[in-house]
């Protein structure tokens, strides 16, 4: 079966749950081959394995941390070359798009960003995307190139499927751009012990219509 690459959204090693359903649907047009890179990036396999990847190639060099964006274009299109694959995935994160972005126009292909879902078409995947408050819905596909997509988080449930998971190394050869923006320092986020906003499936807000946070129950 065609492989498509999954890029891994982690920190330190610990698997982000938007990669988890990227994983679902890249399943659903071929066998997923994620790539993680950056500091625990190997530390990433097992979970990548029991959610259907068949293949996880690795890079765990300094320039992930120590530049912006590139090196992770870089990455991708190293994998990109390796792999031939029928589509790209990433989550539709700022960075995402952005890593998404690059790589479509260094391939010379097309992207569609904030798709809903994917699945396999006669001509290529097709994916879904909901626009205008969801009041349309729209089918495209991508006609020059290997689709790039971008998927929201929460359009997909994370559907564990065991599979190889081997891991293997990425020779990434870093461009001269991917030292252009270096990282001086970094203050970690400090956790409120609430869900990851991003990643929730049902979020309700309140403004000034509410008269209060005795009145939130409404």
């Amino acid at each position: 079966m065609a492989e498509v690459l999954v890029f891994v959204d982690h920190v330190d090693g610990a698997v982000r749950k938007p990669t988890l359903e990227l994983l679902t649907l890249a399943r659903r047009i071929g066998d997923p081959v994620a790539v993680a890179v950056g500091a625990g990036a190997s530390g990433t396999a097992d979970v990548l394995a029991e959610h259907g990847a068949v293949k996880v190639l690795t890079s765990e060099a300094a320039e992930f941390a120590d530049y912006l964006v590139v090196p992770k274009v870089d990455a991708l299109q190293a994998a990109y070359a390796a792999v031939s694959p029928v589509a790209v995935l990433v989550s539709s994160s700022a960075e995402g798009k952005e890593i998404a972005a690059r790589l479509a126009v260094r391939i010379g292909s097309g992207i569609i960003t904030d798709a809903v879902d994917v699945e396999a078409g006669e001509q290529g995947p097709v994916a879904t995307q909901s626009v205008f408050a969801a009041s349309f819905t729209t089918k495209s596909r991508i006609s020059h190139g290997t689709p790039v997509i971008t998927v929201k988080p929460n359009s997909a449930p994370v559907e564990p499927a065991s599979a190889a998971g081997a891991v293997e190394a990425l020779a990434v050869e870093f461009s001269d751009a991917s030292r252009g923006t270096k990282v001086l320092s970094r203050t970690p986020r400090e956790s409120t012990g609430r869900p990851e906003l991003t990643e929730a499936a049902i979020v309700v807000s309140g403004g000034r219509g509410v008269n209060g946070a005795e009145n939130f129950a409404v």
